[in-house]
């Protein structure tokens, strides 16, 4: 079996294939990104960019004509005030200081984006999974 190489920017892991498992995620075209921007297409709601490089932030979907920022939050990385999911058991210290930063910096992307008068929607995971209702009903109040 091949060895697994780590990238160094986070503590030695207790167990190799954790590690291995954490660092697969995907930064962008995710399930979750995938399923949002199909109940949107679903909805009649089109001309949208995926992934817009330019503004703050990059968003995981933009609709210009509008100036709409839409942020799909996963609940883990960006600990999702709905969840209340716990920190990992090992290297809390590195995990308590890396979600502390996920969370400034998504404040200061969207103020950002509001600086440049842009508004910013953010949509966790889980209310993808639990309220699509409402997301359709957030969405749609900019666009008209």
């Amino acid at each position: 079996m091949e060895k697994y190489v780590r990238d160094k920017r986070s503590p030695i892991p207790s167990n190799q294939h954790v590690s291995k498992v954490m660092s697969a995620n995907k930064a962008k075209d995710t399930k979750p990104e995938i399923e949002l921007r199909k109940l949107l297409w679903n909805n009649g709601i089109r001309g949208y960019r995926i992934n817009k490089k330019g503004i703050p932030g990059t968003p995981d979907i933009t609709i210009s004509k509008k100036r709409l920022a839409i942020f799909l939050n996963g609940c883990f990385w960006h600990r999702c005030p709905h969840c209340d999911l716990p920190l990992p058991k090992s290297n809390k210290e590195f995990w308590e200081k890396k979600f502390e930063t996920n969370k400034k910096r998504d404040l200061k992307k969207c103020k950002e984006l509001q600086e440049l008068g842009w508004h910013p929607l953010i949509i966790w995971e889980c209310q993808l999974n639990d309220d699509r209702d409402n997301i359709l009903l957030q969405v749609n109040k900019w666009l008209d």
